[in-house]
């Protein structure tokens, strides 16, 4: 039997078509673009791709479809070293896709059209129980059916992985879930939705440490908020870590999120602890953002040791 991945990614694969733009348009508004890509992109697919390229040993499981755009997603992930035998293929459906608008100020905004992973359903799972038992982390998103990230935390979590839920899209979970999460990292419009409270960039760190922790008495160990430009916060029943961000001249955010979750999952991985895993998920998450694209904007090991070298962090929120 061959070793098994240590990270299992279970989650979308998508292609994303990106456009760039000086400002978003307003409704019924034409504007010229300046720029036009095409990548492999998908936060499951991502986060799988990051994982690797940081030096982590993962496997994949998703859909795509029987098209080229599903060709060039296994591709891509084989070529950092993914296992990809768990990616499977949908011949009814194409390749899921994301249109991506991109500002001058870096910020994003995603259209997404589910395609093949609108299928992946958790009878697909059938085939890759033994893949997510020997798992010792468990990375899951939310742009594939919500039963089958159920049945992969269930499957997960009997056999003694740790389950990282990035709860994005946002979207309201199951009650029976959070007891079976051990890290849930929202950013700050996922914790509003998930609490019902109203926060923004801005608004004070112990504020956002006390609405966090709302969600830790629901049964969550630890709620992990990633605050951006400003960096993340881990929260417990009985404390909290800041994780500061230096400050970079942000290009692309789009894969910062997932990055944060992969470069996480990798120390918690080797062995690290829950504070370095994220300070290095912190540094390499602000170095994605120095870079267009989704997986093209993910930095190697040197990189982030070397970013993370930087003297100059941003202030935290007060």
């Amino acid at each position: 039997m061959s070793a098994p991945s240590e990270i299992v990614v279970v989650g979308s694969l998508n292609t994303d078509l990106v456009a760039t733009v000086e400002r978003f348009p307003e409704a019924g508004e034409t504007l010229l673009g300046s720029d036009f890509k095409v990548y492999c992109g998908g936060k499951g697919a991502n986060q799988a791709y990051a994982a690797a390229r940081l030096g982590g040993n993962v496997a994949m499981i998703g859909l795509v479809g029987n098209d080229p755009f599903g060709t060039a997603q296994i591709e891509n992930l084989s070529s950092v070293g993914v296992n990809t035998g768990a990616v499977q293929r949908e011949p009814f459906q194409p390749t899921g896709t994301a249109v991506i608008g991109v500002e001058a100020s870096g910020e994003n905004r995603i259209i997404y059209i589910p395609g093949a992973n609108g299928a992946f359903g958790p009878d697909r799972l059938q085939s890759s129980h033994e893949l997510l038992r020997r798992a010792k982390l468990i990375l899951l998103q939310l742009e594939i059916p919500m039963a089958t990230v159920g049945e992969a935390i269930r499957i997960g979590k009997a056999g003694g992985a740790r389950i990282v839920l990035d709860p994005a899209p946002a979207t309201r979970i199951p009650d029976e879930w959070f007891a079976l999460i051990d890290f849930l990292t929202p950013n700050l419009g996922e914790l509003c939705l998930l609490t019902g409270a109203s926060l923004e960039h801005g608004t004070p760190l112990d504020k956002i440490i006390e609405t966090a922790r709302t969600l830790c008495d629901r049964g969550v160990p630890q709620v992990i908020v990633k605050l951006g430009p400003q960096g993340a916060v881990g929260v417990t029943l009985d404390g909290h870590h800041y994780w500061p961000a230096s400050d970079v001249q942000a290009i692309d955010t789009t894969a910062a999120g997932d990055c944060f979750n992969a470069a996480f999952a990798v120390e918690l991985a080797a062995g690290r602890s829950e504070g370095k895993a994220g300070t290095f998920a912190v540094a390499a998450a602000s170095f994605s953002t120095t870079r267009k694209g989704a997986q093209t904007s993910i930095p190697t090991p040197d990189e982030v040791e070397t970013f993370s070298a930087r003297p100059a962090a941003k202030p935290g929120p007060r």
